[in-house]
C-alpha cells in the first residue's frame, strides 16, 4: 500500500488549538471523508495538511515529491472581473475535457454572469484537473444540483481508480457514503 499522507497526534488550529489529536493515514487510490458537526476542526484539519493552519502537536508525514490540491470555502470575488470560465481554466492549466455540458457550453460567459453553482463546479473542476497525487476537498457539494453531485461523484471515483488521494470534508451524507471507502467522524468530544 502506497501511504501518501500519514497524521498521527495531530493537532491542529490557528491562534489556538481547535482540534483534539487525530491518526490518520491516506492511500493512494483512496477516498477517505471526514465528517462531523460544524465546529469540530474538519476545514482546520485540511488547512493544516496544506500547511495553511498551524500544527500544534503530532507528526505529519507527507510522501517524498507529494503534490497537494487543494479546494477550501472560500469564494473568490469576481463581481466586474472580465474573465471567462475556459481563461481560468488555461489560468490553471486546467482542460475541460470532462466537463459536465451543462457547464462546457457556458465556458465562454464570464465568470460574474454564472450561477453560484457553476462558478462553484467550474472553480472546483480547476483543482481536480490540478496535477496533484493527494486532493483536499472541503465541502465540495455546496452549492451544487443533483447533476453537478452526479458528475462530481462519478469523477473523484475516477480519480481514485487513477491512483490520486482524497481527503474529503463534507456534511452530504448521501455524497460521503456514495465516493468514500472509509469515514472518520470527529465528534464535538474531539474538539481541544
Amino acid at each position: 500500500m502506497n501511504i501518501l499522507l500519514r497524521a498521527q497526534g495531530l493537532v491542529a488550529g490557528w491562534q489556538q488549538p481547535a482540534t483534539r489529536a487525530l491518526d490518520l493515514a491516506i492511500a493512494a487510490g483512496e477516498v477517505v471523508g471526514l465528517t462531523g458537526p460544524n465546529g469540530v476542526g474538519k476545514s482546520t484539519v485540511l488547512a493544516a495538511i496544506a500547511g495553511r493552519a498551524t500544527i500544534f502537536a503530532g507528526r505529519l508525514e507527507r510522501a517524498p515529491g507529494l503534490r497537494l490540491g487543494l479546494q477550501t470555502q472560500d469564494v473568490p470575488p469576481v463581481v466586474g472581473l472580465p474573465i471567462s470560465g475556459r481563461e481560468l481554466l488555461a489560468l490553471t492549466g486546467a482542460t475541460s475535457s470532462g466537463l459536465p455540458p451543462w457547464l462546457a457550453e457556458r465556458l465562454d460567459t464570464r465568470l460574474d454572469r454564472l450561477s453560484g453553482g457553476q462558478r462553484h463546479y467550474l472553480t472546483l473542476w480547476a483543482v481536480l484537473q490540478a496535477p496533484a497525487d493527494l486532493v483536499l476537498l472541503d465541502e465540495p457539494t455546496n452549492n451544487l444540483d443533483q447533476a453537478g453531485v452526479a458528475h462530481l461523484t462519478a469523477h473523484l471515483c475516477e480519480r481514485a481508480e487513477n491512483g490520486s488521494g482524497l481527503l474529503v470534508v463534507s456534511h452530504d451524507a448521501a455524497f460521503v457514503e456514495a465516493v468514500c471507502d472509509r469515514v472518520i467522524e470527529l465528534g464535538a468530544d474531539d474538539v481541544a
